[in-house]
């Protein structure tokens, strides 16, 4: 079903007009009278000429009309016999992937599209959606029926199935939240005109030079009404728009400096202010937004069909990650030395709990201790592998002040910030009230969503089963918000060391705070021996625990401001 839908993706991201539109047909065979919720193309095609895309749509949907038609009497040109279409479903769910009459109708359409009119349909693409992850990992036939009903949903509301939405399928419970609020965030009722949501998206994305999603949202800034006069550059945009440039940048790589002060200028009286309401909304997508590029980079997204440039985001797989060890490693198979380190790990974990029971309790001062220990250690976790790249001309253009970028917010010699006790300002007491107050309903889902990932687990660690994950999940959670300054006192920060070996620390600070430079062999070498969903896993626990750091940040500023 997942390569069918991949290869009508191609068709559908095609994005050039096909000619003249044949006068339509009635077919002899209708779905129960539904052939209009087939595919509702005409508001979904992309093409940079809304008339072609129009006319290719209506094209196109009256050649599945007709393959449905031609099912009760016709026989294709390789002899074998077309399907019964099934009156009862258009997507019998309940059926495998193979007997269903929707994989037999997507399968014969593509092959009409090429031979009877002779159009140049891109083949099926065979790199998969991740450079990272390999292809049959994630388009596997038999797939859960849970995962299955969220894929065709999206091929059926959206007219496609991006690459992001086939990576996260490998976890159908925190895709179904995530969808949820992206939908909410960019379709719903809202402060914010849709064409400027699409617009802050792409200023989010660029800070990241992630012209994945940078591509994605011009389209659909399009497609929105957008001016096309703006995807010139941040310089033609509005000067409202422009004036987010400060608290963008900010937010991207450096959310502890953000002040009252920096959302009193955006509120205050003027042509180009921001009403309070507005703003929450743009923080909500700007952290959403930075949060989704290190997902992408993480994962190594790669590119949808029709995408400039090769890949989706400066290549997330370096050719020079080719090696016989990053490529073993990553099809999870590190041989002894993996099966070793996870067996250690499991055995650290059980030292731990043994030890919490034990201890009578660590003393305020020792927490306090431990955690400045690890955020001081936390310098020394970078990635040595990589080398910086010039901003692509794409991008550049978005971006003003490009060289601003993370940068540790401590370091020897220099006076910190005070350090962000996650109790004096925590998600479930101030945040959410906040968002809820200004932006309803945008609260309770990112709730939901937080909960979900921090709370997922299927009770394995590689190939043990009826494992206890929720330590390791914490230790991944709590060092995200380590290296953006966040304490929780309640936390042994010692437990970060114990569990997280360097390698992952060195991707975690990575994907978290300079995505752009994630590489292959990064993703490669750590947990060598861990399944690809597992590591998929991090990457959402990565995006959630960013998007909540830079939003309480940005929330507390705003709540300074209020008050």
């Amino acid at each position: 079903m997942l390569e069918c839908v991949w290869s009508l993706n191609s068709v559908l991201y095609h994005g050039e007009p096909w000619g003249e539109v044949p006068a339509p047909h009635t077919p002899k065979v209708l779905l129960a009278g539904r052939t209009d919720q087939l595919l509702p193309l005409p508001t979904l095609c992309i093409s940079k000429q809304e008339p072609a895309a129009l006319q290719t749509a209506r094209w196109f949907q009256t050649r599945c009309c007709e393959a449905i038609a031609m099912a009760s009497c016709s026989a294709d040109e390789t002899g074998a016999e077309w399907w019964q279409p099934d009156s009862s479903e258009l997507f019998p769910l309940g059926k495998e992937a193979d007997a269903s009459p929707a994989l037999q109708l997507l399968w014969k359409v593509v092959p009409l599209l090429r031979t009877d009119r002779g159009i140049p349909v891109p083949p099926q693409l065979g790199r998969g959606p991740s450079a990272f992850i390999p292809a049959e990992e994630i388009l596997q036939d038999g797939i859960e029926s849970s995962r299955r009903q969220l894929l065709i949903e999206a091929f059926v509301s959206a007219g496609r199935v991006d690459n992001i939405t086939m990576v996260m399928g490998l976890h159908p419970q925190y895709l179904s939240s995530f969808w949820k609020t992206q939908y909410l965030l960019l379709r719903m009722d809202g402060p914010l005109p849709y064409h400027k949501r699409h617009y802050i998206a792409i200023m989010a994305a660029a800070r990241h030079q992630c012209t994945y999603l940078v591509g994605l949202h011009m389209g659909e800034f399009l497609q929105a009404g957008g001016n096309p006069a703006w995807l010139q550059g941040l310089h033609c945009a509005p000067q409202k728009l422009r004036n987010l440039n400060e608290i963008n940048k900010l937010l991207a790589h450096r959310p502890w400096l953000i002040t009252k002060e920096h959302i009193e200028a955006l509120l205050k009286t003027g042509e180009h202010s921001w009403s309070l309401a507005e703003l929450v909304q743009a923080l909500v997508l700007l952290t959403h937004y930075h949060s989704l590029a290190s997902f992408v980079f993480g994962c190594g997204i790669n590119p949808e069909v029709g995408q400039d440039g090769g890949h989706g985001c400066r290549p997330p797989s370096p050719h020079s990650d080719s090696s016989p060890t990053a490529e073993d490693s990553t099809g999870c198979s590190g041989g002894r030395d993996a099966v070793r380190e996870v067996e250690a790990l499991m055995e650290r974990m059980q030292l731990l709990r043994d030890s919490q029971r034990e201890e009578e309790g660590v003393t305020q001062e020792e927490m306090a201790t431990r955690f400045e220990l690890e955020k001081t250690e936390s310098l020394l976790v970078a990635p040595s592998d990589v080398t910086d790249h010039a901003l692509q001309s794409g991008v550049l253009c978005f971006v003003e002040d490009p060289e601003f970028g993370y940068k540790d917010f401590t370091r020897r010699g220099e006076q910190a910030p005070p350090t962000f006790r996650a109790q004096d300002y925590t998600w479930e007491d101030h945040g959410f009230s906040l968002i809820n107050r200004l932006y309803p309903d945008v609260g309770q889902l990112l709730d939901e969503k937080f909960q979900v990932v921090y709370n997922l687990t299927y009770n394995t660690i590689a190939m043990h089963c009826g494992v206890d994950t929720s330590m390791l999940r914490r230790a991944i959670w709590n060092y995200v918000h380590c290296v953006f300054g966040i304490r929780y006192d309640d936390y042994d920060y010692g437990e970060v060391n114990q569990l997280l070996e360097r390698s992952l620390k060195v991707y975690i600070k990575t994907v978290a705070c300079y995505p752009e430079k994630t590489t292959k062999r990064m993703y490669a070498q750590f947990w060598r021996h861990f399944k690809h969903s597992e590591k998929v896993h991090v990457n959402l626990l990565l995006l959630e625990a960013r998007l909540q750091a830079a939003l309480l940040y940005a929330l507390r500023a705003v709540t300074r401001y209020m008050t």
